[in-house]
């Protein structure tokens, strides 16, 4: 899948990002408000990240701001499966040079129509770090409603940290206009 907004443009990923890839999401800030990257990050990670098959039902995109003449990779963004009977999950991550600029929300609802349109899916499940307000305040403009609190592992604190679970029902949703994907 591929999507392209006013700023950005989201794509997959391939094997010659690996080096771009890994200078943007190699920063402590990043990968302590992430679940499953490791630390620290390598180009030798992303390239094995990158050239992992992925499955039809999965949905990674590298996010590139495409408003100076070379676009540039700010970030990521996909929808996986989560424990068994735990929904499918949005997760997402920007460079932190990217941040404070809209970008997670703009990518968010692309996916999000995505997610709606293109692939059928009524519920989207979203966590965040208690540590990291601003992804939460990301999912609150995506219209996900806060649902609980859980622990979840920190790869890259080498722990498992307390974070807050939201809930997305496309149903219950009627201000969202349908779109093309």
């Amino acid at each position: 899948m591929f999507a392209r907004t006013k700023r950005l443009t989201l794509r997959p990923g391939w094997p010659e990002d690996a080096p771009v890839l890994a200078q943007a999401i190699a920063h402590e800030d990043v990968a302590f408000k992430l679940s499953r990257l490791p630390w620290p990050y390598t180009e030798a990670h992303a390239l094995e990240w990158l050239s992992t098959p992925k499955s039809e039902s999965d949905v990674t995109l590298l996010i590139f701001a495409h408003e100076q003449p070379t676009p540039r990779l700010v970030g990521g963004i996909g929808l996986h499966e989560t424990a068994p009977g735990g929904g499918i999950e949005i997760g997402y991550w920007l460079t932190p040079s990217a941040w404070g600029r809209g970008y997670a929300t703009e990518a968010g609802h692309a996916v999000l129509g995505m997610a709606q349109h293109a692939l059928g899916l009524r519920r989207l499940v979203g966590r965040h770090f208690l540590d990291n307000p601003a992804s939460g305040k990301v999912l609150r403009k995506l219209g996900f409603r806060p649902n609980g609190v859980a622990r979840m592992p920190c790869l890259a604190r080498n722990g498992e940290f307390d974070c807050a679970t939201l809930e997305l029902d496309f149903d219950a949703d009627e201000s969202r206009m349908p779109i093309a994907a």
